[in-house]
């Protein structure tokens, strides 16, 4: 299960299972990963010796090792969805790191954290209040009316 589980996620870069499942196939593919960096005949034949499938293999060491190649390790990641209807299991979503654009585009926006400050003075909110009004030549006439009044 977990060879077939493992070809299906370097094929589509995504893979809908329970938890334990995916936690299962992280200790199972992470491993065949890290070898593929590695693109020797040996490694080829003990990956295959895991995987079984000659297109998988394939696209794990043309397409995704170039991904993968200054990556450390922490090669996929497991989204929690819920639970299924039927009998309640916990459900998620294991990927691959590299492959999920959404993720990264918005870990690059969400670095630069920008912060409003303002004033806690009175006097400045209420000029701030008449800087807000419109400035028609009716209403400036009222606002010296008013100054002349006092």
């Amino acid at each position: 299960m977990l060879s077939n589980m493992a070809a299906s996620l370097i094929l589509h870069k995504r893979l809908s299972t329970t938890v334990a499942k995916a936690k299962a196939l992280r200790k199972y593919v992470e491993p065949l990963l890290t070898k593929s960096k590695n693109d020797t005949t040996h490694s080829r034949r003990t990956v295959f010796a895991y995987l079984q499938d000659k297109e998988s293999v394939k696209e794990l060491f043309d397409e995704v090792s170039v991904k993968i190649a200054n990556r450390p390790g922490g090669y996929t990641r497991i989204l929690k969805t819920g639970y299924r209807l039927g009998d309640n299991a916990e459900m998620c979503v294991i990927e691959l790191v590299d492959y999920n654009e959404d993720m990264l585009t918005t870990t690059g926006t969400a670095g630069a954290k920008k912060t409003r400050r303002r004033s806690s003075s009175k006097k400045k909110g209420a000029e701030s209040t008449e800087a807000s009004t419109p400035a028609t030549p009716e209403a400036e006439g009222t606002k010296e009316e008013t100054k002349d009044a006092e």
